[in-house]
This record gives structure tokens, C-alpha cells and sequence, in this order.
């Protein structure tokens, strides 16, 4: 089976096509800092590991449904084989939310994320990962056709067609793969990682207290080595920060503080820490970074990061399922929908606000508003206010205008109250 080989080869040291490609561009992938940036080295830095472990677990905790059309209306497609696999397991080893999680972070640090499509009987019955540097997508000048070429353990090769393998493609730039995220912004997290470095060979090397120390004599090179051996041990390390030096035979210590040049970098990796977020598009809050977070605008930085950093990539899930996993005659009838609504949520005043005017408008009936709470319906909740003081083409709504014999004031109490409205379902 290709996937038990290609799982092989993911853990082979034996070197195939796709490794090698990868170790070539890595060896090529450093930056003006001196860093070699790759999606591995970028995960060790702890910006980046926070803007995708935040993008992948964001999005991992999201239900995806596969909806029918049945007229104006949607409904939950339970009985389609699909709707199995996108909301509970995609296969008997990964849980949908594990599938997600890993698209996600494969989207975010490689720009692509490839399954295998298993097919029985035309129905897709498994989607089966595929490791990201195993898999070469090619596409034939002659015929545009789009292949997949999967890397083995054995030193081989098998080609899948497009049909066969769920290619998921962030930003893709030639139309073909999408583009790495890392890659692209090699310089800003490589300055990033190469200040975190910095930072941990100073408290790694640096002696405190920090200083030279001054004899009146020269040293022999055995009394050298003797004295910096002992201060070392004694005062090099954080563990070793603030202890006393005692000094002999007129030895003198002289402090030296830490210039501009070296405090600098403390500044330098709060900025490369704004710029990675920048980068995901990741709220500097989910980070980590409070430093200009307020009670007043995280809530809709909140907001605006489901809306332009979650998004984007729920709907190139979206489109590909729809693509590749539903049949043109399929597509007309089914589609497949995250549900985001709560993480849009506001706060408790926010929300209870939210549904009163929706609800009083009749948008929404109680019972709807009770699902988006996760909250079991109620009997009569399936109505829909609206308000009889509303004009339909500038006349009451049929019904609405109190009897010729009303008694006096009815018409101004009439207009008050709401008309219940039952559902057609």
C-alpha cells in the first residue's frame, strides 16, 4: 500500500528525490542574518510556533459539516459517506480534529498539505495524509494534466493523478503549489531567530558580574587558565548571576555594562515578534504579546482575526472538498461549511443584545438563537416576531388594522404588540 511505504520512507534516513530537493533548498534558505530558515528551524522559534500551533488549533476545534440543499433551506447531509469523514475521521487512525489541525500547520508552514483520496466504488471512503516533502505535484506542458509524484522508501516512485490526492494550496502563486510562508518571509523570521540566539548566548557565555579583572603582575599561562576556570565556575551562568567574586594579590574589577548595541536587541525581538504575527496574521495577544492589548479592542481584534487570518483558510478547505471530493452532480446538491459561529461570539451583553434584535425583528426565531447557544429547543420557540407597526410596500400587513368597532386606544396597543408568526416547518 503506498501509504504504509511512504510512511516508511518518512522515517527512513534512506535519501529520496523529494528529501533531497528539500535539503537542497534548505542549504540555500539563509537569510541576511546568518540563519538557515527552514519550516523546521522556523518551529523552533517561539513566534512562529505560537502563530501556527494558534492558526492549527483554531481551526482543529471548528465542527465541519457536509450541508444538502432542499430548496431555500440547508440540512445536515448525515446519511452522505462524506459527512462521516469530514466531521468525525477522515481514517481509522486520525480524528477530524488531528486532520485539521495538521492541514493547517502544513498550509501555514509550507503552503501546501497533500491526502490521499481512497476511493471505493466512486465514493470516498479514507483521506490519508501524505508527508509534505514526499509528494511533487508536476503538471504535463503538452496536456496540462496535474500528477502527483509520491517519493518511497525503496528509492522509488509512484504517480497519482490529480483525482487520486486532496491538494490543499495556500496563496499559490504559479497556479501549481501554493507558497510557503516561511520561505517568503525568510528575512524576518530568520532576524527573529537569530536574536533569540543572540539573547541565549549572552545568558549562556555572559559572567556576572560582568567585567575584566585587572592584575598588577602577568599571568603564566598555568595561573591564566587556573583563574578562568575558578571565575567561570563560580560566576558564569544564570544560575550563577549576583554572586560574590572575591578577588586575591591585588587583583581589581572593573564593570562593564552592557552598551546600546547589546540592549538593543531586547527591542529587536519585540518587533520581529509583532512582524512574524503580521506574517499569520495572528492577534500579538495569541501570542503572548499584551504590551498594547486593552479591554476595549481585544475583543475585536478577536473578530477581525476570525475574519482575516481563520478564514482564508476555511474556505480553501471548503473549495477543495467541493472540488475534489464531491462529484459536479454532488456539488449542485451538497457543500461542505465550518461553523464559526462561535468564535465570533461577543461577550454575554453583546450576544443577549444580538439575538433580542434579531429575534424582535423577526430574523431569527428563539429556537434558533438557543442552537447557537448549544442549547436544547423549547415548545413555541419556533416563531418569528414581527413587529405590526411594520409597512409592507407602505401598507400594514394584512390583518394588522384593528376592527371599525375597536374600542378607543386598541390601535396604539395593537401597534405595540408583536404578531406571532409560526414557522412553515
Amino acid at each position: 500500500m503506498i501509504l504504509e511505504r511512504l510512511f516508511r520512507a518518512s522515517n527512513s534516513r534512506q535519501i529520496t528525490t523529494s528529501q533531497e530537493l528539500e535539503r537542497y533548498l534548505a542549504a540555500r534558505a539563509n537569510s541576511a542574518a546568518g540563519v538557515s530558515v527552514t519550516p523546521d528551524r522556523a518551529m523552533m522559534y517561539g513566534a512562529v510556533f505560537s502563530c501556527v500551533h494558534v492558526l492549527a488549533e483554531s481551526v482543529g476545534q471548528l465542527p465541519l459539516h457536509l450541508y444538502q440543499r432542499r430548496g431555500r433551506e440547508k440540512v445536515k447531509a448525515e446519511d452522505h459517506p462524506l459527512y462521516s469523514l469530514l466531521h468525525d475521521a477522515p481514517n481509522e487512525y486520525t480524528t477530524a480534529q488531528e486532520w485539521k489541525e495538521w492541514s493547517v500547520a502544513c498550509l501555514a508552514l509550507r503552503g501546501n498539505a497533500y491526502a490521499q483520496i481512497n476511493r471505493v466504488r466512486g465514493s470516498v471512503r479514507e483521506l490519508l495524509p501524505f508527508p509534505v516533502g514526499a509528494v511533487m505535484p508536476k503538471r504535463n506542458p503538452d496536456t496540462l494534466e496535474i500528477t502527483y509524484e509520491i517519493s518511497l522508501a525503496d528509492g522509488t516512485s509512484e504517480t497519482l493523478p490529480a483525482r487520486e490526492v486532496l491538494h490543499l494550496k495556500l496563496f499559490p502563486l504559479d497556479g501549481l503549489c501554493g507558497a510557503s510562508p516561511v520561505r517568503h518571509a525568510r528575512e524576518t523570521v530568520g532576524l527573529g531567530i537569530g536574536a533569540e540566539t543572540y539573547g541565549a548566548s549572552l545568558f549562556a557565555n555572559g559572567a556576572s558580574p560582568g567585567g575584566v579583572l585587572e592584575h598588577p603582575k602577568a599571568l603564566s599561562e598555568d595561573a591564566y587558565n587556573r583563574l578562568k576556570e575558578s571565575w567561570e565556575a563560580r560566576h558564569q551562568g544564570a544560575d550563577n548571576a549576583n554572586k560574590v567574586a572575591i578577588l586575591e594579590e591585588g587583583m581589581k574589577y572593573a564593570k562593564i555594562g552592557m552598551d546600546a548595541k547589546d540592549a538593543q536587541f531586547l527591542e529587536t525581538r519585540k518587533l520581529q515578534r509583532s512582524e512574524v504575527a503580521g506574517i499569520w496574521r495572528v492577534p500579538p495577544h495569541l501570542i503572548g504579546d499584551l504590551e498594547h492589548a486593552t479591554f476595549s479592542n481585544i475583543e475585536q481584534q478577536g473578530l477581525d482575526f476570525v475574519v482575516h487570518g481563520l478564514m482564508p483558510y476555511l474556505v480553501r478547505i471548503e473549495q477543495r472538498i467541493a472540488l475534489q471530493l464531491l462529484t459536479p452532480a454532488e456539488r449542485r446538491e451538497f457543500f461542505a461549511k465550518f461553523q464559526v459561529g462561535g468564535l465570533a461570539r461577543g461577550d454575554m451583553q453583546a450576544r443577549a443584545e444580538f439575538y433580542a434584535k434579531l429575534i424582535g425583528i423577526g430574523m431569527m426565531s428563539p429556537n434558533e438563537g438557543r442552537d447557537l447557544e448549544d442549547m436544547n429547543p423549547r415548545d413555541g420557540g419556533d416563531v418569528y416576531l414581527t413587529p405590526a407597526n411594520m409597512l409592507i410596500d407602505g401598507e400594514p400587513a394584512p390583518g394588522d388594522a384593528p376592527p371599525a368597532d375597536a374600542a378607543p386606544g386598541s390601535a396604539a396597543r395593537a401597534a405595540a404588540r408583536p404578531r406571532l408568526v409560526p414557522t412553515s416547518s
